[in-house]
């Protein structure tokens, strides 16, 4: 355990002085306001997988262990821990009246949106995923600064590196 938290916090810091070296499409910064319209959380079959951190986080909002949790919350695709659907749809199990339900211990995956990497390799994925979120370029967004962009972008690929484990019986 001790040695992956070196390791992350390694890749961390040359991921983070990687940022200040090349200067990315973007480097001006991104215009973005979550509408909360509910979009992202709704529409087409996708899952939202879970961290041990994020499955914590949630088991503790709702009072649960995390065994209980899991169980009543989430389905297990291969070693991962993804989220449910409301029965009968795509969407969250946690969307109420196209907001979150949980929306302060939402998941890291949540958290970070739209600040992935499929959404940030270029000024066209930008624009594409503009398409499905009306928050991206909205004409009274602020504009996001890349520095922040992108340290969202790492804490979203670091949760995708965190999402195989295995829950204690």
């Amino acid at each position: 355990m001790g040695w992956e938290m070196d390791e992350k916090t390694n890749r961390r810091n040359q991921m983070d002085s990687q940022i200040t070296k090349d200067e990315p499409w973007f480097d001006e910064g991104l215009r973005f306001k979550c509408t909360g319209c509910g979009q992202c959380c709704t529409g087409s079959p996708g899952y939202v997988y879970l961290s041990l951190e994020d499955l914590q986080r949630l088991s503790a909002h709702f009072g649960l262990s995390e065994q209980e949790f899991a169980k009543k919350y989430t389905r297990q695709l291969e070693d991962q821990y993804a989220l449910l659907d409301r029965p009968g749809s795509y969407d969250c199990i946690f969307l109420k009246n196209n907001q979150c339900s949980v929306y302060e211990s939402r998941p890291t995956q949540c958290r970070t949106f739209p600040w992935w990497i499929h959404n940030l390799r270029d000024s066209s994925d930008w624009e594409e995923a503009g398409k499905r979120c009306e928050g991206i370029n909205h004409p009274d967004a602020p504009l996001v600064p890349s520095l922040h962009i992108q340290k969202e972008c790492m804490t979203y690929l670091d949760n995708l590196l965190d999402q195989n484990f295995t829950l204690e019986s």
